[in-house]
C-alpha cells in the first residue's frame, strides 16, 4: 500500500497539549458511576488524554444507582427518516481552542475535529462478547498475549479474557489485530523510541504519542492518533471541523465512508482464516503468502438482497466485503454511507473551555442517520480533537526521525549575545503532535413509528451535572441543549434528559476542588421543564396562566405506558414537572396519578434520575415559549431557562 500520500497529510492531526470534553450527549471521559470527582480508570475504554476530572456518570434508569444493565439509561433518539430529519445538537469544549486565522480572532494553533460514530442492531443476545455496553464496574476489559497461534487457541484466547459485566465498544479482535500488525513505519516520531511487541517488533499499538504501547480498552492507539486511518475499523465519520478547510477534499475522499480499505489476510494450514496479520501493505503480505483483501464500512446490511445483482440495483447499495466480514469469501449487500460533512470550524479561545464568538458552546447539528431495516441500534459517538503548531513543516515523516527531528524533547535555545544565555523550553515531543479525545455513554437510535414517520425532530435535552461551576469543571453545570430553539408547527420536539445517583464529587478531588452544591439528595440528577413567562422570570407560571401547555400537542411517549391525550394539558404540564414521576392529575386518567400515588418531595428526590420523555408539536404560530428546571435555577448560582419560538 502506498503510505507516501497518507503521511504527508495525517501528520497534521496532531497536537501541543489540550483537553476536549462532550457535553451533549453526555460525554464519559471513562467514567461509569464514581462518586468522586476524578475518575476511577483513565484507560477504561479509550484514551482521552483528558483531565482526570471531566465527563459524566452512565445514567441511571430509576431514583437509585443502577446495580444491573436494566437499571442502567441509554438515551433514545428516534432515527432520521427516508425523508425526514432527526436533529442532534452536538456540544463540547475544548481547551486550546480552534478555528478561524483571521486578523481579528486570530488562533494559535491549527486544529482539527473529527465527529464518529459506531452502532450495532440493538437486538443482540446478552451473551455476545462483541456487544457494546457500559459495564458494571470500572475496570478494564483484559487482554492475554499470544503465545501460540492456532484458531482455536486465539478463539480460546477471545473468551477467557472479554467478560460481559465490563465496558466494551470495539470489539476484542480490534485490538489483536492492531497488537500485531506491523506499525506504519513511515510516520514521523521524531526523537521518540516506539519500543516492540512479545514477537519483536513494533506494532499499530505503538505511537509517537504511545510509544510504550499503553492500552485502553480494545482501541487501536495508531487508528486512535491518525485520519484518516489507512485500515479497515469500525467507526463511521460524520464531520470534519478544521482550520484549513482547504484539506475538506483530501479528507472526504479519504474517508471510510468512501475509500474502501485493506488488510492482509492470511490463513492457518487447515485453511481457516485468521483475524489479524503482520504485515500492513500489499508486497509483504503478498511475498508472505497472504491476500491483500479490500473491505468496505457501511451503514447497515441490506440481508433481503441475497446476490449482486439484485444488491447493486438499489441506490447507495453494494455488493462487497464488510469491514467485519468473518471470511473474506463472504460478500454482503452493504448500505453505503454518506461523505462526511467537512467546513471550517468555530472559532474558540484557547486556554478556555470557552464558547464561540457568538456566546455559545462549540456545537453541530448531526442529521441522525436512517436505517430503513427499521431497526433499532446501539452506538456510541466519539469527538477526537486535535491541535498543532507551524514549529516544524507538517509532512514531515520518518526520514525526519531521531536525530534528523526538527523537534527535541525540552531542547535549550541559546539566545546569543554577549551573555550567552541559555532558555530551556517545555517541549514534549510525545505530545508535541497529540489526539484528545472523548465519547459517549451508548445511546439507542429508535425506528420510527408510523405517526412520525414524515417529521422533522429536533431533540432538546441537558447537560451538565451537579455542584456549582468550581466544583464540576472541566464539566459543566445544568442547561438545557438546545437552550434557543425555533420550530415549525409541523416539527417535532422530543424532550428528554438522564443523570445519575452518584455525582457526589468526593475525594479525591485530583486538582480541583470536590462537593457538589445544589439542590435535593446528595449526588443525585434530576430535571423538569416547567414553562415561565419570560426568561427574566425564576417562578413559573401557574398551570392557569401558562399557554404552552395549551398549544402543545402531545404526539408519542417513549413509555408506551403513558397515555396523556391531546386535550389533556394538566396531565401533560404535571408529567414533564414531576419528571415523570406522576402520568396524570386523575385517578380515572391512569394509575400513577397525582390522587393516588405517594406524594412526589419538592426537590424531586424521588422521581427518576432519566426521562424518556415525550415528542409533542406546538400548534400555535409566531409565539415563543419559556421554560426552565424548578430544581437547578439557582438565582445567583445558575441558569437552568430556555426558550422555543414557533414560526409559520
Amino acid at each position: 500500500m502506498n503510505f507516501s500520500l497518507l503521511i504527508g497529510i495525517v501528520s497534521l492531526f496532531s497536537a501541543v497539549s489540550s483537553d476536549i470534553y462532550l457535553h451533549n450527549p453526555r460525554g464519559s471521559n471513562n467514567r461509569l458511576n464514581e462518586k468522586s470527582a476524578t475518575r476511577t480508570n483513565n484507560n477504561r475504554v479509550f484514551d482521552s488524554q483528558n483531565n482526570q476530572r471531566g465527563g459524566y456518570n452512565v445514567g441511571d434508569l430509576g431514583s437509585s444507582p443502577f446495580k444491573t444493565e436494566s437499571e442502567q439509561y441509554q438515551m433514545k433518539y428516534y432515527q432520521s427518516g427516508a425523508n425526514s430529519e432527526s436533529v442532534l445538537n452536538i456540544e463540547w469544549t475544548d481547551q486550546h481552542g480552534c478555528g478561524s486565522d483571521d486578523q481579528d480572532h486570530s488562533s494559535k494553533q491549527n486544529c482539527v475535529l473529527i465527529l464518529q460514530y459506531m452502532c450495532q442492531s440493538n437486538d443482540q443476545e446478552d451473551k455476545n462478547l462483541d456487544r457494546i455496553r457500559d459495564g458494571l464496574n470500572t475496570n478494564s476489559q483484559p487482554y492475554t498475549l499470544m503465545n501460540q497461534d492456532t484458531y482455536e487457541l486465539n478463539l480460546q484466547r477471545k473468551q477467557n479474557d472479554v467478560k460481559i459485566d465490563r465496558v466494551l465498544q470495539e470489539p476484542w479482535q480490534n485490538y489483536d489485530n492492531c497488537n500485531y500488525r506491523e506499525r506504519n513505519k513511515g510516520l514521523f516520531t521524531a526523537d521518540q523510541n516506539l519500543k516492540n511487541n512479545n514477537k519483536g517488533y513494533s506494532s499499530a499499538v505503538f505511537t509517537r504519542q504511545n510509544p510504550n504501547g499503553a492500552r485502553s480498552g480494545y482501541e487501536c492507539a495508531e487508528e486512535r492518533d491518525y485520519y484518516p486511518y489507512w485500515h479497515p475499523n469500525p467507526w463511521k465519520d460524520i464531520a470534519v471541523l478544521t482550520s484549513e478547510p482547504s484539506l475538506c477534499d483530501y479528507y472526504q475522499s479519504e474517508s471510510f465512508n468512501r475509500k474502501s480499505k485493506f488488510l492482509c489476510i492470511e490463513f492457518y494450514q487447515d485453511n481457516k482464516q485468521k483475524h489479524w496479520s503482520k504485515w500492513n501493505n500489499k508486497n509483504e503480505c503478498e511475498q508472505n503468502g497472504g491476500k491483500w483483501t479490500e473491505f468496505f464500512n457501511y451503514l447497515e446490511k441490506a440481508t433481503q438482497y441475497k446476490d449482486e445483482k439484485s444488491c447493486n440495483s438499489k441506490l447507495n447499495h453494494k455488493w462487497a466485503l464488510a469491514y467485519d466480514a468473518k471470511n473474506i469469501n463472504d460478500k454482503e449487500c452493504l448500505v453505503l454511507l454518506p461523505k462526511p460533512e467537512c467546513r471550517k470550524a468555530e472559532w474558540t479561545r484557547s486556554n478556555h473551555l470557552g464558547n464561540t464568538l457568538d456566546g455559545k458552546a462549540p456545537s453541530y447539528n448531526w442529521i441522525l442517520p436512517h436505517f430503513s431495516s427499521n431497526r433499532a441500534q446501539k452506538c456510541v459517538f466519539r469527538i477526537r480533537y486535535n491541535i498543532s503548531t507551524d514549529d516544524y513543516e507538517p509532512n514531515l515523516d520518518s526520514k525526519s526521525n531521531g536525530l534528523k527531528s526538527p523537534v527535541k524533547n525540552n531542547p535549550q535555545i541559546n539566545m546569543a549575545g554577549g551573555s550567552n544565555q541559555v532558555l530551556r523550553l517545555a517541549l514534549n515531543t510525545a505530545q508535541y503532535g497529540r489526539v484528545f479525545q472523548d465519547r459517549s455513554h451508548s445511546f439507542i437510535l429508535l425506528p420510527r413509528p408510523s405517526q412520525i414517520r414524515d417529521a422533522k425532530i429536533y431533540n432538546l435535552n441537558v447537560r451538565g451535572k451537579r455542584g456549582n461551576i468550581v466544583q464540576v469543571y472541566p464539566g459543566v453545570e445544568y442547561d438545557f441543549v438546545p437552550n434557543d430553539l425555533t420550530v415549525k408547527t409541523n416539527e417535532l420536539v422530543h424532550i428528554q434528559w438522564t443523570g445519575s445517583n452518584t455525582h457526589n464529587n468526593a475525594q479525591p478531588g485530583g486538582d480541583g476542588q470536590t462537593g457538589a452544591e445544589g439542590q435535593g439528595q446528595d449526588g443525585t440528577d434530576r430535571n423538569n421543564f416547567v414553562q415561565i413567562l419570560s426568561l427574566n422570570d425564576n417562578y413559573p407560571c401557574p398551570i392557569e396562566q401558562a399557554d404552552l401547555w395549551k398549544d402543545a400537542e402531545p404526539i408519542l411517549f417513549v413509555d408506551e405506558t403513558v397515555k396523556i391525550k391531546s386535550n389533556e394539558k394538566e396531565d401533560l404540564a404535571l408529567y414533564l414537572a414531576s419528571s415523570g414521576y406522576y402520568k396524570c392529575a386523575k385517578e380515572e386518567n391512569c394509575q400513577e396519578n397525582f390522587s393516588k400515588k405517594s406524594k412526589l418531595d419538592e426537590d424531586l428526590n424521588g422521581a427518576s434520575a432519566s426521562f424518556p420523555g415525550l415528542l409533542v408539536k406546538f400548534t400555535r404560530t409566531n409565539k415563543i415559549y419559556y421554560f426552565m428546571c424548578s430544581r437547578n435555577n439557582n438565582f445567583s448560582n445558575r441558569s437552568q431557562k430556555g426558550k422555543i419560538s414557533v414560526v409559520d
